[in-house]
């Protein structure tokens, strides 16, 4: 892993503008997902979108689009705030949908449940109006790759 990962990665944690992390992503980019700062963590914005949209009948959001979306929030949210920048590579992915996701704006907030010197364990919850009522829920393994060496 390059040293230049780590400058970007430390950059973005000095300045706070996590979206440059989120804009690294193609993807991420393509269905216009948002990290934005709370006092002390980040929440990921997937905005209403009508090209994220798998059910145009009611209209609700993709499910592949909803498992991206909140794969990717944990990814980042490992990067962001993990002591070592170290790129986090998906072993394990399980996913609930709780309610089927309508056209707005949707929410997740991750939990770091376990980070080890390998493996890190994530909690993910997806919400649209009501962070009490999630639409999905889902846990995520990941491997750590070695520490960037500068």
């Amino acid at each position: 892993m390059s040293s230049d990962y780590k400058d970007l990665v430390m950059g973005i944690r000095e300045s706070g503008d996590f979206n440059r992390l989120v804009n690294t992503i193609p993807y991420a980019g393509f269905i216009g997902m948002e990290c934005q700062k709370t006092e002390d963590n980040v929440v990921f914005l997937l905005p209403a979108n009508k090209q994220n949209i798998g059910n145009p009948l009611i209209p609700a959001l993709h499910g592949g689009v909803m498992g991206a979306f909140m794969e990717m929030s944990a990814a980042f949210q490992l990067i962001l705030f993990m002591d070592e920048p170290r790129l986090p590579k998906i072993i394990d992915f399980s996913l609930d949908y709780l309610h089927a996701g309508l056209l707005k704006d949707t929410w997740a907030a991750c939990e770091v449940c376990r980070q080890g010197s390998r493996v890190a364990n994530v909690a993910i919850t997806a919400w649209q109006d009501d962070k009490n009522a999630p639409i999905a829920i889902a846990r995520a393994h990941f491997r750590l790759a070695e520490t960037v060496q500068d």
